[in-house]
């Protein structure tokens, strides 16, 4: 690979087009950063380009690119999720009008290649399987070409640190490091599996370590994710892991504070939550979906049932860390009252952030194979929404069980109860009470970019920008009395509400536009017919 020619690299990470639950913008603006989270998956292809190759990365989330970027790139790379789609096509017509070649690749493009055949190259599947065969094919003169990786067979320990120094960290709320990818279970709606398996594949220990030095030695400080799809699916890889990294945690003074995404099972395992908790682990994302046993058996989510899962949360509370949450609304088992039953779970729980979502039935999974094989699913399923919506007003792509407009009100009354001021505030309050952080490093380590504001300025000015913000402050309040670092956490949740309050309202009037527009629709049938019967 280091005997190839000198090339010019331009990546361009393409614009998220669609504001989310997860953009989280006021957010961002409130702690002086950008973006929530850096592309890490650029990144780490560029490491695995040759040496002798210059690149140059350009986040179209953070920093504008120019006719110069362009004419000094010999080739492109760019692709990612379905929400930068837009971009990415938009990318593409634009590299090839200046005559560049592009190279596309990602989630989206690998689960629907038809959508990028105007790119050059495609290099669809895990980069590691395929990137020397791109390398060798360029370097011989080809200048379009499909690369396809076999499934599942990426050899993760021999995937390459990623180029961190091509980051502006200063632009990120945090970083992120992968330790495995795959999850073990078999959920319905869910696209990981198709992507990478139901067989968790981890980087060695040494690796890991390698990329914390890299960070640590770059001077980075602060909050550090671990983008894994089930950080829990390779237990018995983990339970060798975690005590190392919580020695080179605190060997090192606690430079980094951990969050990542696992199973809710987490809570059936003492040993694991200790020794997370211990790594100076903060924050888990857990994919609950609905609270309702028969609908997630229907989902394939059976993981999550024969449980209490607010017991299920409060157990990882209790181990320090705060929990993150999805629903989804729009399953075909779902009951009539789903949305009382989902508000009562999420208050009983204790969940602040709770990303309530629409069903989107995502390319290449069970559920759209289903749903197709019904003939229920959309015309044009696959293509994202070009005017700015997400799947929480543009979901349901698919005709549904339950009349639409039932759906549409019961997610419509879950946002606007979960996201009033009192009730966030009321959850954050009662987290505060179950989360023990006594395994955890109390302190931001120095050099973390969320010390930059103070507690109190950023409390003052999230209450001040919404409308009946008051409980929040007395919340913050409540937590200031009981200890520090319990208010420490509730100041990123009262920051997180910058962004969830105002965008929830957003969703809610996107809604109801729905909801207008399927009651003319359904007044315009009924006179139709009626127009037929006199006639």
């Amino acid at each position: 690979m280091d005997v190839a020619s000198p090339c010019n690299v331009l990546m361009l990470y393409p614009l998220f087009t669609a504001e989310s639950f997860w953009s989280f913008g006021e957010s961002c603006k409130l702690m002086g950063v950008r973006r929530p989270a850096a592309p890490l998956g650029l990144i780490t292809v560029a490491a695995m380009l040759p040496k002798s190759w210059t690149i140059r990365l350009i986040d179209r989330n953070t920093q504008p690119f120019d006719d110069d970027d362009l004419a000094w790139a010999d080739v492109v790379f760019t692709g990612g999720m379905m929400p930068q789609q837009v971009d990415t096509l938009r990318l593409i017509d634009k590299c090839r009008a200046a005559g560049k070649p592009v190279v596309v690749g990602g989630p989206d493009p690998t689960s629907s290649p038809h959508i990028y055949e105007k790119a050059d190259f495609r290099v669809l599947g895990e980069a590691e399987s395929v990137i020397d065969d791109f390398i060798a094919a360029w370097d011989s003169g080809a200048r379009s070409g499909v690369f396809t990786a076999p499934k599942f067979q990426a050899d993760v320990t021999k995937t390459p640190v990623p180029r961190f120094d091509l980051l502006r960290f200063e632009d990120y709320l945090y970083l992120g490091v992968q330790y495995s990818r795959g999850c073990p279970f078999t959920c319905e709606f869910c696209d990981i599996i198709e992507l990478y398996g139901r067989v968790p594949r981890t980087k060695t220990t040494e690796q890991m370590f390698v990329e914390l030095e890299t960070l640590y030695a770059m001077g980075y400080r602060g909050h550090l994710d671990f983008v894994d799809d089930n950080f829990i699916g390779n237990k018995k890889s983990l339970r060798q892991f975690l005590p190392q990294l919580a020695e080179w945690q605190r060997a090192h003074g606690y430079p980094f504070e951990l969050s990542t995404e696992a199973s809710v099972n987490l809570a059936d395992d003492p040993e694991l939550l200790e020794l997370m908790g211990a790594a100076n682990f903060f924050g888990i994302f857990v994919g609950i979906e609905s609270p309702d046993p028969e609908t997630l058996v229907a989902m394939r989510k059976k993981q999550n049932t024969r449980r209490n899962i607010a017991e299920s949360i409060h157990k990882i509370y209790a181990a320090g860390m705060l929990v993150t949450a999805g629903f989804i609304v729009g399953f075909d088992n779902e009951k009539v009252a789903m949305a009382d039953a989902m508000v009562d779970f999420i208050e009983e729980a204790a969940i602040p952030v709770a990303m309530v979502g629409l069903l989107y039935a995502l390319p290449n999974t069970q559920l759209t194979r289903r749903l197709e094989k019904e003939g229920r699913l959309h015309v044009g399923h696959d293509l994202a929404s070009a005017t700015g919506g997400d799947q929480c007003t543009d979901g349901i792509n698919f005709d549904p069980v339950r009349p639409l407009r039932d759906i549409l009100l019961d997610y419509r009354t879950v946002l606007e109860r979960i996201y009033s001021p009192a009730a966030y505030a009321g959850r954050v309050d009662k987290l505060m009470t179950l989360l023990d952080r006594s395994r955890q490093r109390q302190e931001l380590a120095e050099g973390d970019i969320r010390a930059r504001v103070g507690a109190m300025e950023t409390v003052h000015r999230v209450v001040t920008s919404i409308p009946d913000g008051r409980p929040l402050w007395q919340t913050f309040m409540n937590c200031a009395k009981r200890d520090t670092s319990s208010a420490r956490i509730a100041v990123q949740m009262i920051a997180a509400y910058a962004h969830l309050g105002p965008f929830s309202r957003k969703v809610i009037a996107g809604i109801d536009e729905r909801l207008v527009a399927l009651d003319a629709d359904m007044a315009n049938s009924v006179a139709s017919v009626g127009a037929r019967h006199l006639a």
